[in-house]
């Protein structure tokens, strides 16, 4: 498994930043300069099948435990006592996997538009665009394509869209580009959800202090849950759960924004976040 760091190697303070489905590590490079830049040690691996890492055997192996075991690899290797964790969709599904397990190593959370259900309808949008068989004849077209089924990720800087694009391209033996990531997580999605996935069981087993950040157009994690999220479980009974709603954003903010820089590193340098940033 790969990974991109920056900061100091012997920082007091460790982040791990995990991505969504088909993305990569290196979406968190603003973040990560952002992050190191005020002394932080940031890692930000390519989960299996994405960006320069290995791809896996079966498809049917795209899956939580899985995900779980490179983590724990991951863990290991970084050898700290503790680690922050900011997750982006999938990558906050397996951050708060972990947070749940006894004697968990992650200090505080951040959960980017992913919480403890999420919307059947949803998925089977984003199963829809990954069924399709995607060439690009240049990053540049590779870059339009992005530009509009990433739209939800709000407001972007032209050099925002061409790093992602950069960093999304495959270049295949046929001369096209496609996405940089297993083209068997497609098979994931070949029957479309009909039901929402829950995850209550494992969110009020997390103690740690958590944010919630969810673009307000979000149509996979819905509001109403955010506010279950903040009154079931143990950290909401110690009052551990704060919420934020991301303006001009659907699913999921893109951490790119300075706004959205800031509100992280509020949350983990435990500074006092205003009532207005912490109401959704």
């Amino acid at each position: 498994m790969a990974y991109t760091e920056w900061g100091p190697h012997e920082s007091a303070r460790t982040v791990i930043c995990v991505h969504g489905l088909t993305r990569n590590s290196r979406d968190f490079d603003f973040l990560a300069q952002y992050l190191a830049q005020r002394g932080m040690r940031v890692i930000a691996p390519d989960l299996p099948g994405r960006g320069r890492s290995e791809r896996l055997p079966h498809a049917q192996d795209y899956a939580t435990p899985a995900y779980l075991s490179a983590m724990a690899g991951l863990l290991a290797r970084v050898n700290v006592p503790q680690v922050d964790w900011v997750g982006t969709s999938l990558g906050g599904h397996i951050g708060m996997e972990l947070a749940a397990l006894p004697g968990a190593p992650i200090r505080r959370l951040v959960l980017n538009d992913f919480g403890a259900r999420i919307k059947g309808r949803a998925l089977n949008r984003l199963g829809n665009y990954l069924r399709l068989d995607q060439r690009f004849r240049s990053v540049q077209e590779l870059e339009g394509h992005l530009r509009k089924i990433y739209e939800p990720f709000g407001v972007l800087t032209d050099k925002q869209w061409q790093h992602m694009a950069e960093h999304s391209a495959a270049l295949g033996s046929d001369g096209y580009y496609g996405h940089n990531y297993d083209p068997a997580i497609k098979s994931l999605f070949l029957w479309p959800m009909m039901l929402d996935i829950t995850l209550w069981h494992v969110w009020e087993r997390v103690a740690c202090p958590v944010l919630i950040l969810r673009g307000e157009h979000s149509d996979l994690l819905l509001s109403g849950t955010v506010a279950r999220m903040r009154q079931r479980g143990i950290a909401a009974a110690k009052g551990l759960v704060q919420a934020v709603e991301i303006p001009g954003c659907g699913h999921a903010p893109s951490l790119m924004a300075v706004e959205q820089m800031r509100l992280i590193e509020a949350f983990l340098t435990n500074e006092q976040m205003s009532a207005e940033a912490t109401s959704v």
